[in-house]
């Protein structure tokens, strides 16, 4: 049996995701709060632009514990929980909340998942593409 170490996510790695994002979000002219989360959930880096309306802080938290907990961006998962959609209970079904706003990505190295991003403050598809390019930013 063969086991691999993958490095986790670190602080550096983290400042590198949150200046991405941030400087994504800052030249498309947006707001935002970013948060970056561990393998085990655990808060690495936070940042919210001053102007950010307040409820992007807790809203980029919960799209990165979602992306982290589900495995998968949260993009991909809103319809999932429409009241038609097979996990339309899952947002109330843990004790943490969920978020399933686009804007939460999950992030891997080596083929392991080892921490999210989770960005809040524009519209949806704004949060999404600015964690996607901190996601990119870090795979360079």
């Amino acid at each position: 049996m063969s086991t691999t170490t993958v490095t986790p996510l670190s602080t550096a790695d983290a400042e590198v995701l949150i200046t991405a994002a941030r400087s994504a979000a800052e030249a498309a002219g947006v707001t935002v709060s970013i948060t970056v989360l561990d393998a085990g959930g655990h808060l690495l880096a936070f940042r919210r632009d001053d102007r950010a309306v307040l409820i992007s802080g807790e809203t980029s938290t919960r799209k990165a514990y979602t992306a982290l907990q589900l495995d998968a961006a949260t993009a991909d998962l809103v319809d999932l929980v429409k009241p038609d959609g097979p996990f339309h209970s899952l947002p109330t079904a843990l004790d943490r909340p969920l978020l399933f706003i686009a804007g939460g990505l999950p992030i891997h190295r080596d083929g392991r998942l080892i921490g999210a991003i989770g960005v809040g403050g524009g519209a949806p598809d704004q949060d999404h593409s600015f964690a996607a390019t901190a996601v990119e930013a870090l795979s360079r």
